[in-house]
């Protein structure tokens, strides 16, 4: 068995990633296994210069910098999983940068493009169930993986909480609004479901992920909403209207589940003027412009 498989090992059953994080270390370290074959190096000999090699071979096959820095996040846990193991000396990723990506402000759902989504007539085949999912997904930001996992003894709609368990194994509870709640329970009343069975069922098991996008993209199109929706979408704006709304960015750090708050950043958008008016209104120090009572 390779260094790399022994890694990947090591992440399945000791970190227990997630299969798409484990999938996308998978791929990154076997374009390092098989840029190193080619040149006829071994992947534990590499030296930085080696590395460094690696990623600007990836960025002449034309990679983006997003990418680059993936591979590169790939390669420094490896080798740093290698010299916790002591199989090597040093690691040789750890002084390597990779471009920087641009970024990029995700695009969000407006208050009443996202009223008009989740509102889907509960008559209709599936009506109930949709409304259910549409309105959890808004009213609590969950990640796509987590909604699919949901079981009914995951929520308490007594107490209005969902909990769920995000990356890393983090178990985390976040509020359910009014009109969530209340379309939980009449999809729950719709039919019998027990404490363990899924929340939204698919044919064998829980709905899958990719029925989910599918189901999203064609409610949007019905709802008269033409711009590209997908789960991740209800995500950002769930972020966002919390965040513009309240500028409690801590707050919205733990409704997301983020270990990072750099990450909620780039999740979230303020834009300058609502940053001013922060400061404005925070800061002792802040440059205030005059008042007519002032003046």
């Amino acid at each position: 068995m390779s260094a790399i498989d022994d890694f990947l090992d090591h992440l399945a059953v000791e970190r227990q990633v997630s299969a798409h994080t484990l999938d996308a270390y998978r791929r990154d370290l076997a374009a390092l296994g098989d840029w190193s074959a080619t040149h006829g190096l071994d992947v534990l000999a590499l030296d930085a210069e080696g590395v460094r090699a690696f990623i600007a071979a990836e960025h002449r096959r034309g990679l983006s910098p997003k990418s680059l820095q993936r591979r590169l996040s790939a390669c420094r846990s490896f080798y740093g999983w290698l010299l916790r193991q002591g199989r090597i000396a040093a690691s040789p990723a750890a002084a390597i940068r990779a471009p920087k990506a641009p970024r990029k402000l995700p695009q969000v759902l407006d208050p009443d493009e996202a009223k008009a989504l989740v509102e889907v007539p509960t008559d209709a085949p599936l009506g109930l169930r949709d409304r259910a999912l549409l309105e959890l997904f808004y009213s609590s930001g969950l990640r796509l993986s987590e909604l699919c996992a949901l079981r009914w003894r995951d929520l308490d709609l007594a107490d209005a909480l969902v909990t769920v368990l995000g990356k890393g194994g983090k178990q985390r509870s976040v509020p359910l609004g009014s009109h969530a709640r209340a379309a939980l329970a009449d999809w729950r009343a719709a039919g019998p479901a027990g404490e363990g069975d899924p929340v939204f069922p698919g044919r064998n098991g829980p709905i899958t992920p990719r029925a989910v996008q599918l189901r999203l993209r064609k409610l949007a199109l019905q709802q008269g909403l033409f711009k590209r929706v997908h789960p991740h979408l209800l995500r950002h704006s769930f972020a966002s209207h919390i965040l513009e709304s309240s500028g409690d960015l801590r707050g919205v750090q733990e409704l997301l589940g983020h270990a990072d708050i750099a990450t909620t950043q780039i999740y979230t958008h303020l834009d300058y003027q609502h940053l001013a008016r922060v400061y404005d209104d925070a800061h002792p120090r802040a440059h205030r412009r005059p008042t007519d009572e002032d003046e």
